[in-house]
């Protein structure tokens, strides 16, 4: 049987319907096991669990973001193992992006609605900085995720202290961050001008104040 090449706008509609879809198995397999999965949970507060659902659907929707990312700079990639590189990332992702959904269900709480916006314009940066050169979507990568580990450094200090579900798999998050922005380095990132990294922090921070309440 013939199967029909995917265009760029095929993987583009196709991760559209995964940040509305949430967990979609894009990847073709289910979710690695949830990190949290042996630990009991922790009697929160209704403080205590809003705060935590907060801090959860940011990182929601950061993956969100990192679907979008990989996804955008595989779709334009001109070296074959930098896109199978980015397709692997991609779906470490979206381990992540299932573990966070899960404990947002047990917070009782709900990922971003706009999970659409942060993919499309994700997708879109992945593209472009990817049509420019595969060292500077590499860039782009790489600075992404020094950022996004920043982030999770902050949530490990913010999340409430006897919350070891949520630690736990921020924890995993953070780690496997680290070694997609030194893969994406060791593959030939370039490092971005310092207007460029400043206007991305500025985006970031734009998205998680938006996101831990929306």
């Amino acid at each position: 049987m013939h199967h029909r090449q995917l265009s760029s706008l095929d993987k583009f509609i196709a991760g559209i319907g995964t940040a509305l879809a949430g967990t979609q198995q894009l990847s073709g397999r289910p979710p690695r096991d949830n990190p949290a999965g042996k630990i009991s949970e922790a009697d929160l507060s209704e403080n205590e669990k809003t705060h935590a659902a907060g801090l959860m659907r940011v990182n929601h929707a950061g993956e969100v973001a990192a679907q979008g990312l990989y996804h955008g700079h595989a779709a334009v990639a001109r070296n074959a193992a930098i896109e199978e590189q980015m397709r692997h990332a991609a779906d470490e992702e979206h381990d992540h992006l299932a573990w966070c959904e899960q404990r947002l269900t047990e917070l009782n709480a709900r990922p971003s609605q706009l999970s659409p916006l942060w993919y499309a314009g994700s997708f879109a940066i992945g593209a472009l900085s990817g049509a420019l050169g595969d060292k500077w979507g590499l860039g782009f990568v790489a600075e992404t995720e020094k950022q996004v580990c920043d982030h999770l450094e902050a949530h490990l200090e913010r999340l409430p202290e006897n919350d070891a579900r949520s630690r736990a798999i921020v924890s995993q998050m953070r780690d496997e961050e680290i070694e997609h922005g030194e893969e994406a380095i060791a593959a030939g990132a370039a490092k971005l001008p310092l207007g460029v990294r400043r206007l991305m922090k500025l985006t970031s921070r734009i998205m998680t104040t938006t996101a831990y309440r929306i």
